[in-house]
């Protein structure tokens, strides 16, 4: 049985229970949610992880991604950015390891942090091989099973690569192709093997898989444009029509599933963006990465990122994998994790301020901070920011004599118009 599949049936399960109460929304509104797939709950029975809603009603969710790579393989480092994440405050967590031992990397992953986890099982079906097209389909639906046995609880799919897309890709006009990792594995093999795509000639053995686990499964976005000038493309949107189809498919089959989405759109193509891919996809929860909103920024990703994530959040984007200073330059530091995740979290709550479900509680928190600021009430000013730490340390290490900040002293606009108001 699936959580779905007790959705469907009308039983309320303890992780419906538990987002209700975090989520302050009534249990039967996130039950039916899940019959319908409009909310995605990962769980994996295998791991009892804590549960975090995705999609309809409910607050904007942050994923962090971490992982080793061929040239950085220090296990010890990586479950410190899982733990500096998961102290941050993001919902969920993707190992995207690529180097060292893979079976090993993940189990110390998911032994130290508690949030759902989630991976993209064909990058250990590739690392079994000496070249990425010598895999088998074995080898990939083999990677998955291990991966879900160990206790993820979603699995990234490029099922939307298949010998329809990469056509229209070839016909494109695109500046740079594939930039999806795990998108460029699938076309590189099938090209090389002159065969379909096995996740997706084999969609229904797939989820008898997930089935086995209740593991989610996240519909990647193998073709999402790398750069602004590729956005709103056709092979973007060819994508999207078959993973609507994969949908449809999985809610049919009691799968929970979410829809993965670019990428590098400008500011203006957004709301289309993210409009047609939820219409596509069934209003599938939408899982973003950014988009970022220029190609002219790299140190600053996390800034272009958020900014793109607070568009999309606003026009109904609903998780946000965050991207660090490091993205497209460099493996991230801890300190870049914590900094993307911080970043994130902004944007997310600016995207929760307009949300159905969310708005009101967010614009009394926001009121909260207002009457704070009016009464110069640091410490509640503290407590109610998005990093508290960060704040209290910078107004702290440049101090004012007088009660407000450092900035104005005592030429404070409101301690003026309070001393001026209160004498009429």
């Amino acid at each position: 049985m699936t959580l779905m599949k007790d959705a469907k049936n009308g039983i309320i399960t303890d992780e419906m229970k538990k987002v209700a109460l975090f989520e302050d929304i009534d249990e039967e509104t996130i039950c039916s949610c899940v019959a319908k797939g409009l909310i995605t709950i990962p769980k994996n029975i295998k791991r009892d992880s804590k549960p975090f809603a995705i999609g309809k009603y409910m607050s904007t969710k942050i994923n962090a991604n971490i992982g080793t790579s061929r040239d950085f393989t220090d296990v010890d480092n990586e479950v410190l950015k899982a733990k500096a994440a998961e102290s941050a405050g993001v919902h969920t967590l993707m190992d995207l390891s690529t180097g060292g031992n893979l079976d090993a990397i993940r189990k110390r992953i998911i032994k130290n942090i508690t949030i759902p986890i989630g991976t993209v099982p064909i990058y250990q079906a590739a690392e079994s091989r000496s070249s990425v097209v010598d895999m088998t389909a074995d080898d990939m639906f083999n990677a998955l099973r291990k991966q879900a046995d160990d206790g993820v609880e979603f699995v990234t799919i490029h099922a939307g690569i298949n010998k329809n897309s990469i056509e229209r890709l070839q016909k494109s006009d695109r500046i740079l192709d594939i930039v999806s990792r795990g998108g460029s594995f699938t076309l590189a093999w099938m090209l090389h093997n002159e065969k379909e795509n096995p996740f997706y000639a084999e969609y229904d053995y797939l989820l008898e898989i997930a089935a086995e686990y209740d593991l989610t499964i996240s519909l990647g976005d193998g073709m999402r444009p790398g750069c602004v000038a590729d956005a709103t493309d056709r092979p973007k949107f060819i994508e999207f029509i078959i993973l609507g189809e994969l949908v449809k498919l999985s809610r049919e089959n009691n799968i929970q599933t979410f829809v993965e989405g670019p990428g590098h759109v400008p500011i203006n193509e957004i709301e289309i963006s993210v409009k047609s891919m939820k219409h596509l996809c069934n209003e599938a929860p939408l899982y973003l990465l950014g988009p970022l909103v220029t190609d002219l920024a790299p140190g600053y990703d996390h800034i272009t990122a958020a900014i793109g994530g607070s568009v999309a959040g606003m026009h109904g984007a609903d998780f946000l994998c965050m991207t660090t200073p490091s993205e497209h330059l460099a493996l991230p530091t801890i300190d870049d994790i914590k900094e993307g995740a911080n970043v994130t979290k902004i944007a997310a709550h600016a995207a929760n301020l307009v949300k159905e479900g969310q708005k009101e509680k967010e614009l009394e928190l926001n009121k909260e901070m207002a009457y704070a600021r009016k009464s110069l009430d640091w410490d509640k000013q503290y407590k109610l920011s998005i990093n508290p730490e960060h704040a209290r340390n910078i107004r702290e290490s440049r101090i004012s004599c007088s009660d407000a900040c450092s900035m104005c002293g005592d030429l404070c606009a409101m301690k003026i118009i309070d001393k001026a108001l209160n004498k009429v």
